[in-house]
């Protein structure tokens, strides 16, 4: 009688915990609100540091903000600058375990047969990626690039696809590939700010490119049907030997695109890319370039938070098989501070969900970190369930209740 008795009592229990419930009013939205989100800033339009370059873009690396800018958004030939994209995907066939560094790589006759800068590979001759990686950093070269873009994708018209999807990925909707060198053809387009933004894809997903990048000289083996020759390899961005901190990356130059640059520096844990495009000369795209690159490190200096500290308390779970889950910052935060600013004024806050309903998701929205400086909102980052809590069922709310019951007796 006494066991009838108990279920009796608990039965009400177990169903209020199967009965619905609303969300609680305090819960966010796991999207945030289109007027909180914060937008990267330009530098001030009277900013003017006379430059000749008719398209430039200077860009802080981990926040993508754009410090100056002129012309940024116009169409024009980029030249082997085109490259950046290139490189980006191999880098990115490489991560993905598609290709190997030390894999090797047959020339065919279509890609020995490339103009403009070149390495003079021979058809049917065979380098490895890393060796190809090198030709194409250093010294530019239109038949390794080419090479690569065959070995990856089968044929440079399918590489080239996927060079204008990974352009639509990232946001580049100025630019336009026709081919993976970047030799003057028809449709074959970019504008300065979408360089910045492939050439900030690829420094910041893949910091291994600045080894090859800021190589300044090196010999390339050449193993054909004549026996072996050495190839001595120079790099065209003479930036890499004159600037302090230069990471890079990429020059380009036709008699049609003129000369083009996009050219990367850290100094203070401050990344910058500076993109020329169209210069009139070879002295002034690496000039003006420097130029932009003194002006951003003199001006702005960057915060970084990598949460790793930051105290995230669990969050309690409604109808849940656990009871709460715990969270984790899902990036790190970056501030661009202007001269004038202090990092001091930066704070955060940490703003975490009320009783979520169950189910949760792994990496489901809990919470969220907002920086600001002194009352500005300056960012965000995502606070995200580390682990999945399922829905309760019956029985698992049916065992709770007689734990809690004979808990408490």
């Amino acid at each position: 009688m006494k066991k009838i008795y108990s279920i009796l009592i608990l039965g009400p229990l177990i169903l209020s915990l199967l009965a619905p419930i609303a969300m609680p009013a305090g819960i966010r939205n796991t999207s945030p609100d289109v007027e909180d989100e914060v937008i990267p800033v330009t530098a001030s339009t009277d900013t003017q540091l006379d430059l000749l370059s008719p398209s430039v873009v200077l860009m802080e690396g981990s926040t993508g903000v754009i410090i100056y800018e002129k012309n940024k958004d116009e169409k024009l030939r980029p030249a082997s600058i085109t490259k950046v994209m290139t490189l980006l995907l191999i880098f990115e066939a490489l991560d993905a375990g598609q290709i190997h560094l030390t894999d090797e790589v047959t020339v065919s006759e279509h890609a020995a047969s490339m103009g403009g800068s070149q390495v003079f590979l021979e058809p049917y001759e065979v380098q490895n990626v890393d060796t190809m990686i090198k030709c194409i950093s250093i010294a530019s070269a239109n038949d390794a690039s080419t090479a690569m873009a065959e070995f990856i994708a089968g044929s440079e018209e399918e590489f080239v696809a996927r060079m204008n999807q990974k352009a639509k990925d990232l946001g580049m909707v100025n630019t336009n590939f026709v081919n993976c060198c970047g030799l003057d053809v028809d449709n074959h387009y970019s504008s300065a700010y979408d360089v910045a933004l492939m050439s900030r894809e690829l420094i910041t997903k893949h910091p291994e490119i600045s080894k090859y990048a800021t190589t300044w000289m090196d010999t390339i083996i050449h193993t054909t049907r004549k026996g072996q020759s050495e190839f001595g390899l120079n790099n065209t961005n003479k930036l890499v030997r004159f600037y302090e901190g230069a990471t890079g990356l990429k020059t380009g130059s036709t008699g049609l695109a003129k000369y083009c640059l996009s050219a990367t520096a850290r100094k203070k844990d401050m990344d910058l890319i500076a993109v020329i495009m169209a210069a009139p000369d070879t002295k002034t795209r690496f000039s003006e370039a420097a130029k932009l690159l003194n002006y951003g490190f003199a001006n702005y200096s960057i915060y970084r938070d990598d949460n790793s500290d930051t105290p995230i308390a669990p969050v309690k779970v409604v109808k849940g098989v656990a009871d709460q889950v715990q969270g984790k910052a899902s990036d790190s935060f970056s501030y661009l501070c202007a001269k004038g600013r202090t990092q001091d004024n930066i704070r955060k806050e940490v703003v975490m969900q009320e009783d979520i309903p169950a189910p949760v998701a792994a990496k489901d929205k809990i919470g969220e970190i907002i920086y600001y400086y002194e009352n500005e909102k300056i960012g965000t980052v995502d606070i995200l369930a580390i682990e999945a809590v399922n829905k309760a069922g019956f029985k698992d709310c049916f065992a709770k209740v007689l734990a809690r019951y004979f808990l408490a007796q």
